[in-house]
């Protein structure tokens, strides 16, 4: 049997840390979740993708749909039915934590996962951040927009992004007392700096032994 690892990914816009985190799933032998989360939470909820998909580490997007009532497939006493954005970030956390549980190599990026699974003891919390120009540049290629929309872009995105951390952790997004490790991108490149993740990672698991 595989040994436990679960290694959970924070990102700044722009510095590459999707990519870093898909690395480091290949590098560790780990099934890779992004996107998928949100795949599972709707089709374990029964909610539509859609709305996992708008309400995607943001806090607020539902100001207008705050107690609509929509149709589940199947009963749920516990959520009652109820639409509302806790009930979303209830079935994603729980999307998260079954992963979790099947499978034993996991890599999370963002949505919590850090706090979510802290009760795990097979988990390693990385922060990856970057300076402002090379997020930018790579935003604005991306997104096919001049630096300074993708500027723009990241300041706006980001906000929506801690605003979502800070609120279902009570932790500080970014703040490196929530991660066992921060690293800047910008300084080694990636692919360099996915090399010096895992060896952070190789030491951390053989000191634990």
């Amino acid at each position: 049997m595989e040994e436990k690892l679960i290694i959970n990914v924070g990102r700044q816009l722009g510095s590459g840390g999707r990519i870093i985190a898909k690395m480091l799933a290949e590098e560790f032998n780990c099934k890779f979740y992004d996107r998928e989360i949100l795949n599972i939470a709707a089709r374990e909820s029964g909610f539509s993708e859609k709305f996992f998909e708008e309400n995607d580490e943001q806090k607020g997007f539902l100001k207008s749909h705050f107690h609509i009532h929509l149709p589940l497939l199947g009963s749920n006493d516990f959520y009652k039915n109820d639409f509302s954005q806790e009930s979303l970030y209830q079935f994603q956390s729980d999307a998260i934590r079954d992963a979790a549980e099947k499978n034993p190599r996991c890599v999370f990026v963002g949505r919590t996962a850090d706090y979510v699974l802290r009760d795990n003891k097979a988990v390693v919390n990385i922060f990856i951040t970057a300076n402002m120009d090379f997020r930018a540049e790579n935003v604005s290629k991306r997104r096919g927009c001049t630096v300074e929309e993708a500027r723009k872009i990241i300041e706006n995105g980001e906000s929506e992004r801690a605003k979502y951390y800070n609120y279902y952790t009570g932790k500080t997004w970014g703040h490196s007392e929530s991660y066992d490790l921060c690293v800047d991108a910008s300084i080694l490149g990636l692919e360099a700096t996915k090399d010096f993740i895992a060896e952070f990672i190789k030491r951390k698991l053989k000191a634990a032994k």
